[in-house]
């Protein structure tokens, strides 16, 4: 054994590598010294599967030493690559590979990006930390954008935070016939933080805006109330409506501010008016 994912193989320790296929994918390699195609594919496998961080293992079977092992593998050629999970060969190939592919080969059993940042997002999650799961499962569903379970989950969290227009954005983007339970819960909560967002006061401060349009203070009450309800979006703007004619009006910057540290790491409403206060400050 030369590292924590690679390992010589022998009759002591072939059962215990092939139980560990359960866990994760174990690549088999048939190899011989006597084979200068297999010294250089051990190289690339191990030079890989050392920076796998034990998503994958390396079993590595000297063909020299342990002929009956091969003949039971049914290995006809040297180097031979087997790839054993849950206990049984799911893919192969004889003989070297280029590195790039070889690369393709083994990403077909390394968890892909986005689903790294998921697992990193559910776990905090699970321990109600919305705010830092949030740009997680945003940056997940940029690299795979027709993931509808992170799509989802990020709709979710939009609601958790009060990102009700985001989240209403994300589930219109659903299709339909991906339009399951699961959907159905997430576009049940929105349609209850909305109902819920609509306070008496949000109502009547809106009634006595429409009358006198122009009402600074009436807007800064406005957007505090809507603030209180996480309906950022909405204060934000009528915070900047002000800012545009008052940089220094009441408490209006400190309170845009104070919006804008509250939301998630990239958030593209905390994005849109941070560039909207510099173009005013700048």
């Amino acid at each position: 054994m030369s590292s924590s994912s690679i390992f010589d193989v022998n009759i002591d320790n072939v059962r215990e590598l092939l139980a560990a296929s359960q866990q994760q994918p174990v690549v088999f390699l048939f190899w011989s010294a006597q084979s200068q195609e297999s010294l250089q594919l051990d190289k690339q496998l191990s030079q890989r599967i050392g920076k796998a961080k034990g998503l994958l293992l390396l079993a590595r079977v000297n063909c020299d030493e342990q002929q009956q092992m091969a003949m039971q593998f049914g290995i006809q050629a040297l180097p031979t690559t087997l790839i054993i999970k849950d206990g049984q060969p799911v893919d192969g190939f004889a003989g070297p590979l280029d590195d790039k592919a070889l690369d393709d080969k083994l990403a077909a059993y390394l968890p892909k990006a986005e689903d790294e940042l998921l697992q990193q997002a559910l776990v905090l999650l699970n321990e109600a930390k919305q705010q830092e799961a949030f740009p997680l499962l945003s940056d997940a569903l940029q690299l795979a954008p027709e993931r509808v379970d992170i799509k989802l989950l990020l709709a979710d969290c939009a609601v958790e935070l009060g990102q009700l227009e985001q989240a209403e954005a994300l589930l219109a983007t659903v299709l339909l016939q991906d339009q399951d339970a699961d959907f159905k819960a997430v576009q049940s909560k929105l349609a209850l933080a909305k109902e819920a967002a609509d306070t008496p006061e949000i109502q009547a401060l809106e009634t006595a805006l429409a009358s006198t349009p122009d009402d600074m203070l009436l807007k800064e009450q406005l957007a505090i109330q809507y603030q209180q309800v996480k309906r950022s979006a909405e204060a934000l703007e009528l915070l900047y409506g002000i800012l545009r004619q008052d940089l220094n009006f009441s408490e209006s910057k400190k309170r845009y501010l104070d919006i804008l540290a509250a939301l998630p790491k990239g958030d593209p409403v905390a994005s849109q008016y941070r560039r909207k206060l510099y173009s005013l400050l700048y």
